[in-house]
């Protein structure tokens, strides 16, 4: 795509003209047991996923794993450099390899059942009485199940189909963006995961839609421009998606022309006055976007230097096929990832991150959860409802379970959609086309 903006190239993937079939999303999708399988076989284990980030396998001797369905994925960083994606299951007797979620400063990995030994590119070492095994010793002949596995952004990614399009083909323009982000630089100060009485698509249908902001997050339109004829909704031929939200502006259908928090707050940040903004309240977002231009550099925002204006104050709200959702904003940005449950279609697993760039001199930032310390954060797990999600996960989380009853009524039929939900329609038609064998 040569020189060509990263505007200019999420226009060259749009979808264009009418593209919606108008499958139906009936009820059952959400929680029939025959239709999960069908989205496992031939969705997750054929699309590109999330398993850690770059900087827990930066030293040799790292290993993490990564558990989604009934699958546990190791990945691990040997002595030669290479980071490796592995089914995490000895093949001597099918036992789980490695309990730990992370482990580093290794050699060797030790089945805990019959001692059997790999080194960190998946190969057995050491096994006890190689001799007695009449189809020969496996020492230095048999290995880990390897699957595809890619770094990008900062993030690991893995793929179980072994004839999957590279990652950052598969990703196109959206690998393009978080190039322009640097997000390689950056680091994960909240790393949430809680369980949640929902199916996976009812969180993320949710992510693939703005028109219930209004109805649950009110209190986001001082200074993000909510309404759908503001907003750019973008649908590519790889099945991802963009929503662009403009940020440092109060909603257009707002009637107060005074300056609000928190934009009070963010125009004080980068020197300026609100009280100058009263009566001509939208002129702030111009105002921003100038002064992070002059003061970023010297403050030491080295994030900001590939980012387009519209970047430097506005919420890109990134979907990636089938199940990850990426808001993108410059000082911070969030990984909502909704799994399937290994065997209920009625439940989900719910991961919230946070990332922050580092920059030199600053030690704190402001997150969902409020202020966190810049630095690799500990995993926490918990049923929905035993702690926050974060404000505004909690409050899409609100009605996540009142809707997976209702999906279970008569009364449901299909999804009536407005036109700003079409992100909505089109996630499940490209989960139809993975499950007839069109993609």
């Amino acid at each position: 795509m040569g020189n060509l903006s990263i505007q200019e190239k999420f226009e060259r993937e749009l979808v264009k003209g009418s593209f919606l079939r108008g499958d139906p999303i009936t009820g059952d999708r959400y929680y029939s047991r025959e239709f999960a399988q069908k989205e496992w076989d031939h969705v997750f284990t054929r699309t590109w996923q999330i398993g850690g980030m770059a900087y827990q396998l930066e030293k040799p001797g790292s290993v993490i794993t990564y558990e989604i369905g009934n699958e546990s994925i190791l990945m691990t960083r040997a002595e030669d450099g290479k980071i490796r994606a592995f089914y995490n299951v000895c093949p001597h007797r099918g036992n789980r390899l490695v309990a730990e979620e992370e482990r580093c400063g290794t050699k060797r990995m030790v089945c805990a059942y019959h001692s059997w030994t790999f080194s960190l590119d998946g190969v057995v070492r050491h096994v006890r009485d190689a001799e007695d095994y009449p189809q020969g010793s496996p020492v230095g002949k048999m290995k880990l199940e390897e699957i595809r596995c890619d770094v990008l952004g900062g993030l690991v990614w893995f793929n179980m189909d072994p004839n999957a399009r590279p990652l950052r083909e598969s990703l196109g323009v959206v690998a393009d963006h978080l190039d322009a982000y640097q997000t390689d630089k950056w680091v994960r100060v909240m790393w949430l995961t809680g369980k949640v009485d929902c199916n996976w698509k009812i969180i993320h249908d949710n992510f693939n839609e703005a028109y219930h902001v209004l109805s649950l997050h009110r209190e986001l339109g001082t200074f993000i421009d909510d309404a759908y004829q503001n907003t750019d909704y973008d649908i590519y031929e790889t099945g991802h998606n963009r929503m662009r939200m403009k940020g440092c502006l109060p909603s257009s259908s707002s009637r107060v022309g005074e300056v609000q928090a928190p934009l009070d707050a963010i125009l004080r940040q980068w020197d300026l006055d609100p009280a100058a903004f009263n009566g001509r309240v939208r002129e702030a977002r111009a105002a921003i976007q100038q002064q992070k231009r002059k003061l970023g550099a010297e403050r030491g925002q080295w994030q900001y230097e590939k980012l387009s204006d519209d970047q430097l104050t506005d919420y890109h709200h990134i979907t990636v096929f089938p199940n990850i959702s990426l808001t993108m904003s410059a000082d911070g940005y969030q990984v909502l990832r909704p799994q399937p449950h290994p065997t209920d279609p009625e439940q989900c697993l719910f991961d919230h991150w946070f990332m922050v760039p580092v920059i030199d001199g600053v030690t704190e930032v402001a997150t969902p959860l409020g202020t966190r310390k810049v630095e690799p954060a500990p995993h926490e797990t918990f049923l929905h409802g035993d702690a926050s999600l974060g404000f505004v996960a909690d409050q899409d989380l609100s009605v996540a379970v009142a809707q997976q009853r209702g999906l279970h009524s008569r009364g449901y039929k299909d999804s009536y959609l407005t036109r700003q939900e079409d992100r909505v329609r089109r996630l499940h038609e490209v989960i139809n086309d993975h499950i007839e064998g069109r993609r």
